[in-house]
């Protein structure tokens, strides 16, 4: 298992563009991964359940991934947010 903490930085958060950017990412890797807010656990490859968060800017998320490919995962999910969903 690979979890990360990050920080969104985007102006407007984890909306709906960047929501589904995210889970077609999180959607590449057979890797199980969820994404935690505020202890609150949401699937990272449901468009309803990333919205679902609510997640603005400055909202701390955790990302975890387990299976075969979690390293990759975490990884390529840690740098989609740090670019701000090329936003």
């Amino acid at each position: 298992m690979r979890k990360i903490e990050v920080v969104l930085r985007n102006e407007t958060g984890l909306h709906a563009r960047p929501a589904s950017i995210f889970v077609k990412e999180a959607s590449k890797y057979s890797s199980d991964i969820k994404v935690v807010k505020d202890g609150q656990e949401y699937n990272a490859k449901s468009i309803m359940g990333i919205l679902s968060m609510g997640a603005g800017k400055g909202i701390k998320l955790t990302i975890i991934a387990e299976g075969q490919d979690e390293i990759k995962a975490v990884s390529e999910l840690k740098n989609l947010i740090g670019s701000n969903f090329e936003e």
